[in-house]
């Protein structure tokens, strides 16, 4: 009787490593360049190929940079060192939280996707958009990130989560007018900025105000950006970072986009990005929570007599 031969788990190519880490491909090439991780294999083509330990490595790597580590300290660790870290980093659910936010979790984990639709409808009703936005979706985000640093929730169910949630949102703010307003706000995200959600939220929060909101999604170039300001006259153009964005992109991007706009258009840059808070870019107004939006909006109006809704 032959021996059994086990098998060792398939070499991953580097786009099917990017989709299994959430890091892109530019980022894996750069770790590789400068720390010497990922050290990936080579086929006969020249084409990096990834071990399965590597891929998990960089899934541990991928949620320590997106909670605000810089990866030149985290290359030299060892996996279970990289785990104590993220388990620091996720710190127990306040227990000020709205009751039945760990509902939604265990809903999500079972994968009841019209149960969770059907909460998500139910409370934006009851509460109304804007609470809806501040005292569910704002504390339901952070739980599932930490959820998600924890290694509680998988990626495909992060993923649903925003699907689902986004959904919720769109149809809400679908059903006000939108054939006028004041101001005029151009919402998106420099290239390489993929999380739109805190966009959603600020619309969401915006748009029952009376302003109207001009969405571009994600991953708009700087001139594009001004381009849209032109043809649509938007008096605000808002910006959207989350906690991983490149400190550099945000300064560079915001002080380039800022020389580009027509000074009367205010510029809004709002999210997670510790440099947001550490750096006052001239002409930019920091955005630190959801709340400074309504603020913002009512100082805007404030300046500009006669643009009331």
């Amino acid at each position: 009787m032959s021996p059994r031969v086990i098998s060792s788990p398939p070499l991953v190519n580097i786009s099917t490593a990017e989709r299994d880490t959430g890091l892109s491909k530019d980022t894996l090439r750069v770790w590789e360049r400068r720390y010497g991780f990922p050290d990936p294999a080579r086929d006969v083509s020249g084409e990096r190929l990834y071990t399965a330990a590597q891929i998990e490595r960089l899934r541990l790597l991928k949620r320590l940079v997106d909670a605000g580590e810089r990866p030149g300290r985290l290359m030299n660790l060892t996996i279970a060192a990289l785990e104590e870290r993220l388990r620091r980093h996720a710190a127990p659910a306040s227990a000020g939280e709205p009751r039945g936010v760990d509902d939604y979790l265990e809903i999500l984990r079972s994968h009841d996707l019209e149960q969770l639709h059907r909460h998500l409808t139910h409370a934006r009703e009851q509460l109304g958009l804007a609470r809806f936005v501040t005292d569910v979706v704002a504390p339901l985000n952070t739980r599932v990130g930490d959820a998600w640093m924890r290694g509680e929730l998988q990626i495909f169910e992060e993923h649903l989560y925003t699907e689902q949630l986004q959904v919720a949102l769109r149809t809400a703010i679908n059903a006000f007018p939108r054939q006028s307003g004041s101001p005029r706000l151009l919402l998106t995200t420099f290239p390489g900025e993929q999380h739109g959600l805190g966009l959603l939220m600020v619309e969401a929060l915006l748009v029952p105000e009376g302003a109207q909101c001009i969405s571009l999604g994600v991953q708009t170039p700087v001139w594009d950006i001004v381009r849209a300001t032109q043809a649509t006259d938007a008096q605000i153009v808002a910006l959207s970072y989350s906690g991983c964005t490149n400190p550099n992109h945000v300064i560079d991007g915001l002080v380039e986009l800022r020389a580009k706009l027509p000074a009367a258009t205010a510029l809004w840059a709002g999210g997670s990005a510790p440099v947001l808070q550490r750096r006052v870019i001239d002409g930019v107004r920091v955005l630190p929570t959801l709340d400074s939006a309504l603020v913002a909006l009512a100082d805007w109006r404030s300046a500009h007599s006669g643009a009331q809704p």
